[in-house]
């Protein structure tokens, strides 16, 4: 069976490494905390695209570099400041034991997606990618999670997405017949086929779903 992962704010902390992002930026450029607080509100969790998120930041702030040189830096920065959880590490390790097959889908950009993925720890824990730049399709377009299975070996039918953003994890998972589990991160309200609040949970699930091997 295939379980497709997003990427930022499910597998990983993407909000807490942006506020160490902005923390870092505000202090290199003599900023105050309330500055912080404007680089990560501005930044809406990841919702604003990020070459209009640095066209504000050099409107607001007038530095010396272009927002395309800004953007290049924060994302050669930003998988440096992402981890992985072990415990999220070892769900996965679980999961591959018990003969699933997992994948992650993430919109973002190839170099900054790749760095994380590859970081963190969690190239080695799935069975492959997929990163909308580098197949030039973004969710909730099926295109993407058809792409992720085929890099995982799996058809897609009988699968299962797992994700925090209701558009392109959830409405576009089902879309691509998958059943859905969403992390509820506490900003919005939705449905899915499992609701949960941390991607652990969602693990769990699938064990339960299939504990192929690991429950022999």
């Amino acid at each position: 069976m295939l379980a497709l992962f997003d990427l930022d704010n499910t597998l990983i902390d993407r909000l807490g490494a942006f506020r160490r992002w902005a923390a870092e930026f505000a202090a290199e450029r003599g900023l105050g905390e309330q500055e912080v607080s404007w680089l990560v509100s501005t930044d809406a969790d990841g919702s604003v695209p990020m070459d209009t998120f640095f066209t504000l930041v050099r409107d607001r702030y007038a530095p010396a570099e272009p927002a395309g040189e800004l953007w290049r830096g924060f994302r050669a920065r930003l998988p440096h400041l992402v981890s992985c959880r072990a415990e999220v590490l070892a769900g996965l390790d679980r999961l591959r034991a018990a003969g699933w097959r997992t994948g992650i889908v993430t919109n973002g950009m190839t170099d900054n997606q790749t760095a994380k993925i590859e970081r963190t720890g969690l190239a080695g824990r799935v069975d492959g990618w997929a990163i909308s730049d580098a197949e030039g399709v973004r969710k909730p377009d099926v295109r993407l999670f058809e792409i992720a299975a085929a890099r995982c070996g799996s058809p897609l039918a009988g699968g299962w997405m797992v994700g925090d953003d209701l558009a392109n994890d959830i409405a576009g998972g089902r879309a691509a017949g998958l059943r859905t589990i969403w992390i509820d991160r506490g900003l919005t309200a939705g449905t899915a086929d499992h609701v949960v609040t941390d991607v652990l949970d969602a693990v769990d699930i699938l064990i339960e779903v299939n504990p192929g091997r690991a429950g022999r």
